[in-house]
């Protein structure tokens, strides 16, 4: 008898709906792990923590980045699909609704802290403090000149203010499938375009449907032309650009900042730097929260999954002392982070969609 395709089924409202038992997913002795570049790291120290303490088979990951991720999540259940996806940013309600036409319907939704979307260059390079403005304005296909949106002319630093260094721009950041992406571009683009003039005059004369699309359309898409570079999925790429061009900037998650202090320095957003303190503060103007998603149907089933999850949201690891901390991660306050540790530990469904 071949056990990996053995399902039962039942009627729920007039569908039939599989559910896969134990002897379904027995060809499968390790828990897999898929998504974000950013959440990577912690997933992994939480994976090789969890097999030293307990001696079970430790998670294996796949940085695939959260869109990716999501994708392969949300494509059903049983063995050859993933048990877990890292996300740096909420899921999605296009994602949700896929996860639910493939089955995918009970899912938990656990905020493991926070991150502040860090922006550096070579400690070899000038001192940067720029405004989501000039980001904006460095970054964007289409930028507002004399009252006109035209293709983004700038070339120069020193171009969009004299007080910038006279250097190339040149900023190496993720693809449109990674959640650093959604993240700059929704906290720094968006932002940084709608504090201009050209679109505040824009907003006094739009309603509110039409002026956002306007900020979708103009201000989401990255140039093309030269000063961006899209570095992929794998951001030590990115480290390892910033630390052979001292002129270039780069985009990724705090983590990868604080894990090469030795090598790379930050990029003051409005004067601040991003830090445990200014990003928990919000102070640091540019940081998100940080998720994974566990997908309830494969818990009993896995082997260790229950474990790792609760490894994975405990005081060692996540809280404010925890050993995540070293990775770069900035924890939540108690209150909520023991809120997240019950819906976590305790199977609870996801409502960001349903309530």
């Amino acid at each position: 008898m071949h056990t990996r395709n053995l399902v039962s089924l039942f009627a729920v409202g007039g569908l039939a709906v599989a559910t896969f038992t134990a002897p379904a997913m027995a060809g499968r002795d390790h828990i897999k792990i898929v998504g974000s570049s950013t959440v990577y790291p912690y997933s992994q120290a939480v994976a090789e923590e969890f097999a030293k303490t307990t001696g079970k088979k430790a998670p294996v990951l796949e940085s695939t980045g959260t869109g990716g991720g999501m994708k392969i999540f949300c494509k059903g259940i049983g063995e050859q699909h993933p048990d877990i996806t890292g996300a740096s940013r909420a899921m999605k309600k296009s994602e949700w609704e896929l996860c639910q036409k493939n089955g995918v319907n009970d899912i938990t939704e656990v905020q493991i802290g926070f991150d502040g979307l860090s922006v550096a260059l070579s400690r070899k390079g000038s001192d940067f403090n720029l405004t989501k403005e000039q980001l904006y304005l460095a970054l964007s296909a289409e930028v507002p000149v004399d009252g006109k949106l035209v293709k983004n002319p700038y070339k120069m630093w020193n171009e969009i203010d004299k007080a910038l260094p006279a250097t190339k721009i040149t900023v190496y950041g993720p693809p449109p499938t990674s959640g650093t992406r959604d993240a700059f571009v929704e906290l720094a683009m968006h932002k940084g375009c709608a504090s201009l003039a050209y679109f505040k005059d824009q907003k006094a004369k739009l309603d509110k449907k039409a002026y956002g699309n306007l900020i979708k359309a103009k201000c989401t898409p990255m140039r093309q032309d030269g000063p961006f570079i899209e570095a992929g999925e794998n951001d030590n790429l990115i480290v390892q650009r910033l630390d052979s061009d001292k002129n270039a900037l780069g985009i990724f998650g705090y983590s990868f900042l604080f894990e090469n202090l030795d090598k790379l320095k930050a990029v003051k957003v409005k004067g601040v730097e991003p830090s445990f303190e200014t990003i928990a503060s919000g102070e640091y103007g540019i940081s998100r929260p940080l998720f994974f998603y566990i997908k309830n149907a494969h818990r009993k089933v896995i082997p260790g999954m229950e474990d790792f999850i609760a490894a994975y949201v405990s005081d060692d690891a996540m809280g404010p002392d925890g050993y995540l901390k070293e990775r770069g991660l900035v924890a939540l306050g108690d209150g909520p982070r023991s809120k997240i540790q019950n819906a976590a530990t305790g199977s609870m469904g996801m409502t960001r969609y349903t309530n």
